[in-house]
């Protein structure tokens, strides 16, 4: 079972928000006391890691009562994926919505929205006890295959699939309920190490009660718990020692009861000289760099578990596991905080498990997909607002970026993702290479932190380029291979302006011995292009052969678009910038996009890595 994304009604600040992300990772973004963390702790409450109190409900506020009254219900409804199996031993399908609902003075529930009879004798027939299953099959007259209870229900199950059905929210079978999301929740900037420790063994606690060699074995469990546990406890502390060299004794003793489950695992640490650390008056920093070590240990006990999972027939599907950050970049200085991202990236990378991020970082932010990020801020009302990214283009992902910069006090400089400049010539490549570079690395230009400069001509590119390596900043220049007959663009003047011409000068075309962007496309995606959005009078068709012709002139973008507006029956693009963003957007596949342009974006993405 997977969730893919969650909405909650009456939790705290989350009066109504729709269509939380569980993505990999999720990031959120936004002002203290937006309501970061009353989503993290919405998911926990959904799959049951955390128990709702009367604090938790949302104050009701309208025009007869401004405050004072909690609200009368609380829910958090998640969108979850069923696997095949699931979908056979439930009788749902592939999609279904579950939630958890609680009101006051009632038992908390779990329930699915689906079809249900519209008699009520016929619902919940799996609560009831063989004396009232068999009044039941007598009073519809139905004749089960024998007398046991397993029996009566399976022919009152079949009989309620044929009786009128209703749509409504019932109780989620027991099956679906042991399948929910594990919740590998790691806290935010108080944390303490310890806490860290025991939520990354508790995980691995819970795996080892699940398995089955250990069933029926009550008295010996708690030992050989124990056991495994200390085993993985040694190879945290030695992680530990590596990543924080300044202590040189780390030490962990798990604590089991099998009666009360995993109890903790206090952390003990000393200093080269035998001093013993008290890490409850240890610096802040200190502090986070020790669970800093914890998450990439337990990035490592994650990875082990798919191979694991691997090794099992193909029906014991593992379970999802969603790992939660609040606010881990705290107290890390700016390496550190890439540490956490190459961890967070390392993890999502795990076909069974989703990240979800609280954070101020841009430094995190920059670092995924920008449709990924959710923008939570409180409306006028106190309330939070959830915003997400509504255009995946160039300027909707700027504008986007833009508004969480104002909301965390960031000056606009921030958006310029200055870890690399690509600058380019015009129009034509600030319109299509986003396009391009998405489709070829399955990522944003923003999320790779390039920030893309149009400027008008190659002079104005050089200039910029030059600028930029003068403040010290990466930067790659990017232009058309007829670009070197323009005496500004000389290799000495070139070098005289800081570029490195294997490494940040790239002449797009020269490589295959053409002249411009536009010819690196084979003339058979010129023609696909040219069909499917400026076609000829029927019945004639752009071929490859009529782009092929015009391969001998220098300027190939100029001919082909002076044929397509001649010869295109009732629309044509408006200059070349449509023309070849148009072709762009015809194109499927990395593959599609030209080697060189390929080969030009990997660099790049080393230049900001």
């Amino acid at each position: 079972m997977y969730l893919d994304s969650y909405s909650v009604r009456g939790f705290r600040s989350l009066a109504q928000v729709t269509e939380i992300p569980v993505s990999r990772p999720t990031v959120l973004a936004g002002r203290n006391d937006g309501g970061k963390s009353a989503v993290l702790t919405a998911l926990a409450f959904l799959l049951g890691a955390h128990r709702l109190t009367d604090e938790d409900r949302t104050y009701v506020r309208d025009e007869e009562e401004s405050s004072g009254r909690r609200c009368a219900e609380t829910w958090v409804e998640g969108q979850f994926r069923l696997d095949a199996d699931e979908q056979a031993d439930s009788g749902l399908g592939e999609h279904v919505r579950i939630r958890r609902r609680s009101r006051p003075g009632e038992t908390t529930c779990l329930e699915y929205f689906g079809s249900q009879p519209t008699d009520p004798q016929l619902r919940d027939l799996h609560r009831l006890l063989k004396p009232a299953l068999t009044k039941l099959v007598a009073e519809y007259g139905l004749s089960p295959a024998g007398n046991l209870k397993e029996d009566l229900l399976a022919k009152l199950t079949e009989h309620a699939k044929t009786v009128p059905q209703d749509q409504g929210w019932q109780p989620l079978p027991k099956t679906l309920e042991e399948r929910l999301p594990r919740l590998l929740s790691f806290g935010g900037k108080d944390e303490s190490p310890d806490n860290a420790v025991r939520t990354a063994l508790n995980s691995s606690y819970k795996t080892h009660l699940e398995d089955e060699t250990l069933q029926g074995r009550v008295r010996e469990i708690e030992e050989e718990i124990n056991q495994r546990l200390e085993k993985e406890a040694d190879s945290l502390c030695r992680h530990i020692r590596q990543h924080c060299a300044e202590y040189v004794n780390v030490n962990v003793k798990p604590m089991v009861s099998f009666s009360g489950g995993f109890k903790g695992a206090p952390l003990h640490v000393s200093r080269a000289d035998g001093e013993p650390v008290d890490l409850t008056r240890a610096g802040q920093g200190s502090a986070r760099r020790i669970a800093l070590a914890v998450w990439e240990w337990t990035s490592n006990l994650l990875e082990n578990a798919e191979l694991a999972a691997s090794g099992e027939p193909a029906s014991a599907q593992p379970t999802q596991t969603i790992v939660v950050y609040d606010e881990p970049d705290t107290h890390l200085d700016y390496h550190h905080q890439r540490t956490v991202m190459d961890i967070v990236r390392k993890q999502c990378a795990l076909p069974h498990v989703n990240v979800m991020v609280a954070t101020h970082s841009m430094n995190l932010i920059d670092g995924v997909d920008i449709a990924d990020v959710v923008h939570l801020s409180l409306g006028p009302d106190g309330r939070t607002v959830v915003e997400r990214l509504k255009d995946d283009q160039h300027d909707g992902i700027d504008f986007h970026l833009g508004q969480i910069a104002a909301s965390l006090g960031l000056r606009n400089s921030v958006l310029l993702h200055e870890r690399c400049f690509l600058a380019v010539e015009g129009d034509t490549e600030q319109q299509s290479l986003p396009l391009l570079f998405r489709l070829a690395q399955n990522m944003s230009l923003q999320a790779a932190g390039i920030a893309l400069w149009g400027c008008e001509n190659n002079e104005g590119a050089l200039h910029l380029a030059s600028y930029l390596v003068k403040h010290q900043r990466t930067v790659m220049l990017m232009i058309d291979a007829d670009s070197r007959t323009n005496k500004l663009l000389k290799d000495e003047r070139l070098r005289r302006a800081g570029l490195d011409l294997t490494t940040q000068v790239s002449y797009v075309g020269e490589a295959d011995g053409y002249n411009e962007l536009e010819e690196l496309f084979s003339d058979k995606q010129w023609a696909t292009a040219a069909n499917a959005l400026w076609p000829r009078p029927a019945p004639q068709a752009w071929r490859p052969e009529d782009f092929e012709a015009h391969r001998d002139g220098k300027k190939f973008s100029a001919r082909i678009l002076g044929m397509i507006k001649q010869e295109a029956e009732d629309k044509s693009p408006n200059g070349k910038p449509a023309m070849v963003y148009g072709l762009a957007s015809t194109l499927t596949a990395p593959e599609d996009v030209p080697r060189q342009l390929r080969e030009i974006f990997t660099r790049l993405q080393e230049l900001a890595h």
